[in-house]
């Protein structure tokens, strides 16, 4: 099966990016399909569950988030994540992400999984990450780049309390990398 995409405009443009096209593509039953449809271009981003040994718990933030207040849901508890800048490799970002955001030093974050946010509307991509850290790993101050006006307070959920508080989340990202603990910690 194939497609192809034409007349590709950006009709939005600040601090992230909408594109309208013309696309093509060819259909099950063998036949094709031209329509126009937009992208939301919101960049690559990366996430991380992270497990503290001493405490056996997983360390979450819990910050303001302006387009889920619309429903109510201003500060959601999440697992630290961030937006991949230019040139740099989804491992760098989830190791700056982490000290920003919690003041953890991590090495070597092993990926576990690649997914869509919202294929039907947005471009962006998140590489997901798991890193076990020690207290002593703890750093830096953490809690939000400033010049970001980021305000980010540390969570610690006990391992024991995952299955129970998935069920509260709101977070996908969250819930599939808590998901996939209890999934792999199982077997």
């Amino acid at each position: 099966m194939k497609y192809s995409i034409s007349e590709e405009n950006v009709v939005f443009n600040d601090h992230y990016k909408i594109v309208k096209a013309k696309v093509t593509y060819d259909t099950f039953e063998k036949k094709q399909i031209t329509t126009k449809r937009l992208a939301f271009e919101r960049g690559d981003s990366v996430a991380i569950l992270l497990l503290e040994k001493e405490t056996q718990s997983f360390l979450l933030t819990k910050q303001f988030r302006y387009p889920s207040c619309k429903n109510n849901d201003g500060w959601l508890l999440e697992i630290p994540a961030g937006s991949i800048e230019e040139s740099e490799s989804p491992e760098d970002c989830i190791i700056r992400e982490v000290m920003e955001e919690l003041g953890y030093r991590i090495e070597k974050p092993k990926r576990i999984a690649n997914f869509y946010t919202s294929p039907g509307a947005s471009t962006e991509r998140v590489f997901l990450f798991f890193a076990e850290v020690s207290q002593k790993n703890k750093t830096g101050k953490g809690g939000g780049n400033d010049n970001e006006n980021e305000d980010i307070q540390t969570v610690k959920v006990p391992i024991t309390e995952i299955a129970s508080k998935i069920s509260e989340l709101k977070d996908a990202k969250t819930i599939l990398a808590l998901q996939w603990y209890l999934l792999t910690s199982n077997s």
